[in-house]
């Protein structure tokens, strides 16, 4: 299975393994649509260890309970078939008492953050100009301009790497149109270096990572798009990009030494941006200003 026909199909993480598995099942244990999406309501889960982006289903126990076969088993023919179909995307390992863990690869993550540096999400709208809806309930005006605030400073961050040619952005824009941020299709950002593994090794580039993983994982997988605080999302996701900054040099010895690596934590800050803006435009009905 190739990765970028999949991720074309599902800009979620946590939405591409849900299909994978059920693929699997489907094939390996007979079960039914309808049961798995009672499954998927509870048996998959992001890992909380931010050094990896792991997830861990619970699917193959809750199995073993009509199917008269033991987890280990089930989770083991999971394993092999989806190391066989998947193995680019995922790495699978079984855990007693069957639970099964699937670690993204490097090559399968990089294709990924291409999708979304690409402005995958959907632009809907025009940046910083977006007519506040009445729908949206009150939040705390201090939160609010947090989170303006990082949005601000991600358009000032690629701004400047575009004037700086470390990314070409597509021209002429104005800053407030709906795909700033974009690059240009044949200026991919390099992901990976030699080794195939992610240029993004510091603590802090891997929790903005994970967090750019989660709310892209909320707004397409939540059943109940209310029950999610995106006020409180949006202040993580502003947080770890703040954390990312404090760490995370772009300029002067990085750009000149190793621009790999500025360019691909630039990516992150294109993607941020992104989704910056999406959660103050369509989940929290305010502007998404490009400068304070």
């Amino acid at each position: 299975m190739q990765s970028q026909s999949i991720i074309s199909n599902y800009s979620s993480i946590k939405q591409l393994l849900y299909a994978l598995l059920f693929n699997t099942l489907s094939e390996s244990t007979q079960v039914e649509k309808k049961q798995f999406i009672e499954f998927k309501k509870n048996h998959l889960y992001k890992d909380r260890d931010n050094s990896k982006i792991l997830y861990i289903s619970g699917v193959a126990q809750q199995l073993s309970k009509s199917h008269n076969c033991t987890a280990m088993d089930i989770a083991d023919s999971i394993r092999s078939k989806l190391s066989a179909t998947s193995g680019d995307v995922c790495q699978v390992k079984i855990v007693p008492p069957g639970w099964i863990y699937l670690e993204l690869t490097p090559p399968f993550l990089a294709t990924w953050l291409q999708h979304l540096v690409m402005g995958c999400l959907g632009q809907d709208g025009k940046m910083g100009t977006e007519k506040i809806n009445s729908k949206f309930k009150d939040h705390n005006p201090a939160n609010i301009f947090v989170v303006q605030y990082s949005h601000a400073r991600c358009c000032s961050l690629i701004l400047l790497g575009h004037r700086e040619g470390l990314i070409k952005l597509r021209e002429p824009l104005p800053d407030n149109h709906p795909a700033f941020g974009q690059l240009l299709p044949q200026q991919p950002i390099p992901w990976l270096n030699h080794d195939k593994q992610l240029w993004l090794n510091l603590s802090t580039e891997k929790d903005l990572l994970a967090q750019l993983v989660q709310v892209v994982d909320n707004l397409a997988c939540a059943s109940n798009s209310d029950a999610i605080n995106w006020q409180k999302a949006a202040l993580k996701l502003s947080q770890a990009l703040e954390n990312f900054w404090c760490q995370c040099r772009i300029w002067g010895d990085v750009k000149i030494y190793s621009p790999e690596l500025a360019q691909a934590r630039l990516g992150l800050v294109i993607i941020t941006q992104h989704l910056l803006r999406f959660l103050l435009v369509e989940k929290l009905g305010v502007t998404a200003p490009w400068e304070l």
